[in-house]
């Protein structure tokens, strides 16, 4: 499969990356890559001026966060495909071909896994099994395990990415990718990439405090994609409560002893539970119906002929 690098824009968000980007705009542009665009998010080092130099289109992000800076640089893109990677040089340019072929050949979106081939000290033990532990959970809660759904190495179509309803600020935003990918009924391939240790610049991850985050918002994420799965557990949750107050409630009785309030309390939670259960059995039911409108339209739309 020939690439054809002029459709092609390279998308680099950045926070002070000085060490590094120069590198990284040399090293596509060599490539043959003549389309470089570097969101950057008002770095305190020469970061900017660096990548303009190399020869890199440079915007300033209004907002902080790499989720900002992937919004804010939709309706800058032009080109039909996007290969977006960060600007630390953890991603390779020799792993680019590899991720825009499948474009090419009619997928929305590609996710580079980095868990496949990662350099040895490139990943603590900590972010492989937090890694492992995310993607598991995005599979129960979506449907689709997917390999690697935080890493930054992606490619995508400009319509794809236009089409995903994206509002994280942060780290969570590749989840949020992920998870829109999913809804929207996108064509996802995975493919393995090299990952490589950080030459030296600082991470700006805080695994266990931005984990917790991404775990949260994987779970909010899920009310869209997935609602049996989201009113489940809170349903689940509530009816646990239920049934452990309902076999205190239960003994005590045995005993001799009555508890009126908390017999009340016992019938509300596991009722509530299966309400909220319920509830979310309703909301699978019109997702399922809003999904096969969303193909009929689309198949519509495929029919119609150009003008």
């Amino acid at each position: 499969m020939v690439i054809d690098r002029s459709q092609v824009c390279i998308f680099i968000p950045t926070l002070n990356e000085e060490p590094t980007i120069g590198e990284l705009i040399s090293l596509f542009r060599d490539k043959g890559y003549s389309h470089i665009f570097v969101m950057d998010g008002n770095s305190s080092d020469r970061t900017a001026e660096i990548a303009e130099k190399a020869g890199a289109e440079v915007v300033l992000q209004h907002s902080r966060g790499k989720g900002n800076a992937i919004i804010e640089s939709i309706e800058h893109f032009r080109a039909p495909y996007i290969l977006m990677l960060d600007g630390d040089m953890t991603y390779l340019p020799e792993d680019a071909e590899l991720m825009l072929e499948p474009l090419f050949t009619g997928c929305d979106h590609v996710i580079g896994n980095r868990l496949e081939f990662p350099e040895k000290g490139a990943l603590s033990l900590l972010n492989l099994f937090g890694n492992k532990i995310i993607n598991d959970l995005f599979r129960m809660a979506h449907g689709r395990y997917l390999a690697d759904i935080l890493s930054g190495y992606r490619a995508f179509t400009l319509e794809s990415i236009r089409r995903m309803n994206l509002c994280e600020s942060g780290f969570e935003i590749e989840t949020e990718m992920a998870s829109e990918s999913v809804r929207n009924q996108q064509k996802i391939k995975v493919v393995p990439i090299h990952y490589v240790k950080r030459p030296g610049t600082a991470t700006k991850l805080r695994p266990l405090h931005d984990g917790a985050k991404i775990i949260s918002t994987l779970y909010r994420l899920a009310r869209r994609s997935n609602p049996m799965f989201y009113f489940g557990m809170i349903g689940g949750v509530i009816s646990i409560l239920g049934a452990v107050t309902a076999i205190y409630v239960l003994y005590e009785w045995l005993r001799g002893i009555e508890h009126i309030p908390l017999t009340i309390l016992t019938t509300l939670l596991i009722m509530g539970g299966l309400q909220v259960f319920m509830f979310g059995i309703l909301s699978d039911i019109m997702l399922a119906n809003q999904q096969e409108l969303r193909r009929e339209i689309q198949s519509l739309k495929n029919q119609r002929p150009p003008e």
